[in-house]
């Protein structure tokens, strides 16, 4: 390879590492943007670990004291996984109608499709937004993260409660989880492209 053909491809090898930190970099980018103006349905306060499931228990108890048995919530359940995870997941119940006070569990089910142990974060999000504050969740695999080895496959509990005072408007709960591997895999790419570029 002449000295030029290595320019080049070193060139590339630069330009393949700006375009993946880039596309790292708009993740945060664009989390900021939308919890400035609160679009994304996030639960802010399960990412930050500021909410556990000690407080949950905690909530959902006492909203159960106050079921509404004349309303009735749908809640349905959306799951993907990041586009460089080969895991298979999925809702065991894709929806459920609940009375507002009422504790409910629901499974999911996640199988780690590769020949290596992963680590993953499941994000979930939830719409409409405004509802975030009237669903509390008692116990979810979200709150912590999750080990699966090569091949194995798990059930996963979800266990919530509707808050009675859901404004009157809003009928149908749309919950959706997003599960991330937690950066093991990106990582050791990373160096590897690294040591590629310091050659």
């Amino acid at each position: 390879m002449n000295s030029h053909n290595k320019k080049t491809a070193g060139k590339l090898v630069v330009i393949a590492m700006l375009m993946f930190g880039f596309g790292f970099a708009l993740v945060p980018l664009y989390s900021l943007v939308c919890d400035a103006f609160g679009i994304n349905g996030r639960f802010l306060e399960i990412e930050s670990g500021e909410f556990t499931a000690v407080e949950g228990e905690r909530q959902g108890e006492l909203l159960a004291r106050r079921v509404d048995k004349d309303r009735t919530v749908n809640v349905q359940f959306f799951t993907t996984v990041n586009q460089n995870m080969d895991w298979k997941f999925k809702a065991l119940d894709k929806s459920v109608k609940v009375h507002p006070g009422e504790i409910t569990e629901v499974r999911f089910y996640a199988k780690n499709m590769t020949d290596k142990d992963v680590v993953a974060q499941a994000i979930p999000s939830l719409q409409p937004s405004q509802a975030i504050k009237y669903f509390t969740k008692m116990e979810c695999f979200c709150f912590t993260q999750q080990t699966l080895r090569a091949g194995e496959g798990r059930e996963m509990p979800l266990k919530f409660v509707v808050n009675p005072d859901l404004p009157k408007n809003i009928g149908t709960i749309t919950l959706a989880y997003t599960f991330f591997d937690t950066g093991l895999k990106a990582k050791a790419e990373q160096k590897k492209n690294v040591a590629l570029v310091n050659q």
